[in-house]
């Protein structure tokens, strides 16, 4: 039990050795966007990328999550998305972008509810700028 709980403070320690106090950077968050989800979701994140039409299912506005989500962008919940945590059903052929977000440096993002989530770097760009671009 001693050496269990030894080596979860030695992991603690290791993780917040990488976690960084910077803030996500909606900039970065938006060239990670146009090079990783332009594609479908198009360029102003309204769902009409040039791949669109050959989906099943149209990408969604990307604009409106905090509209459709009682006026609350649910961050940990589109990070989920992101990253393959949270399977989305909705849309059937969306890549998981997860390993290509990867990073060494994390953040500590503020939920909704108030408890923070850590996350790579470039995967809190992205929810920065895509919290950026609500309408």
């Amino acid at each position: 039990m001693i050496r269990a709980a030894s080596m979860t403070l030695a992991s603690l320690a290791i993780f917040a050795a990488t976690a960084t106090a910077q803030e996500p950077d909606p900039e970065n968050g938006r060239d990670l966007f146009l090079y990783f989800c332009a594609e479908c979701h198009g360029k102003e994140a309204k769902g009409g990328g040039p791949v669109a039409p050959a989906l099943e299912t149209p990408p969604p506005d990307l604009t409106g999550i905090a509209a459709r989500n009682g006026g609350t962008f649910p961050l940990g919940e589109v990070a989920m998305r992101i990253d393959g945590r949270a399977p989305v059903m909705a849309h059937g052929d969306m890549p998981v972008y997860g390993p290509y977000l990867e990073s060494d440096a994390f953040i500590a993002m503020r939920l909704p509810d108030n408890q923070q989530m850590m996350m790579p770097v470039p995967l809190a760009d992205v929810l920065a700028y895509l919290r950026s671009i609500q309408e």
